[in-house]
């Protein structure tokens, strides 16, 4: 007969550890993401009704800019690898320009937490993450 006290408390701490912490780099990883994700969205969506409601193209440029370093700052993205790009609908009309659509696309990559910065492993397990947001600028816009 073999002497098992005290081995199942043991079994379940060991199982439990190798089980944990995988799960809560899990939950850390898919936070992280959506953070980004809620930024690019919410960059896309500023910045396309700043520049809407902006009065001139001199003043849709300043403000987007601005907006723009807002949302950045404010949900911790990386300056450095956000991408931007702004085109109007209809194509060949001046951008932005009265009763156009502008259409905003913001783009970042998430690096993943704990991943080292050896051999480029954290811009090659970065997620990319983009979004796009529309807005229609009145026919009345820089009048």
């Amino acid at each position: 007969m073999t002497d098992d006290e005290g081995s199942a408390a043991l079994e379940f701490i060991t199982v439990g550890v190798i089980l944990l912490v995988p799960l809560v780099y899990l939950v850390i990883v898919l936070g992280t993401v959506q953070e980004q994700a809620f930024g690019v969205e919410a960059a896309a969506r500023h910045t396309a009704r700043a520049i809407a409601m902006a009065p001139d193209a001199e003043a849709a440029a300043a403000r987007s800019d601005a907006v723009l370093e807002g949302v950045i700052g404010e949900y911790a993205m990386d300056a450095g690898s956000v991408q931007t790009g702004v085109v109007c609908v209809p194509a060949g009309a001046a951008c932005p320009a009265a009763g156009t659509t502008v259409i905003v696309t913001v783009a970042t990559r998430v690096r993943l937490p704990f991943v080292p910065a050896v051999f480029g492993l954290d811009r090659a397990l970065s997620i990319p993450v983009e979004a796009s947001a529309s807005q229609k600028v009145s026919r009345m816009w820089g009048g």
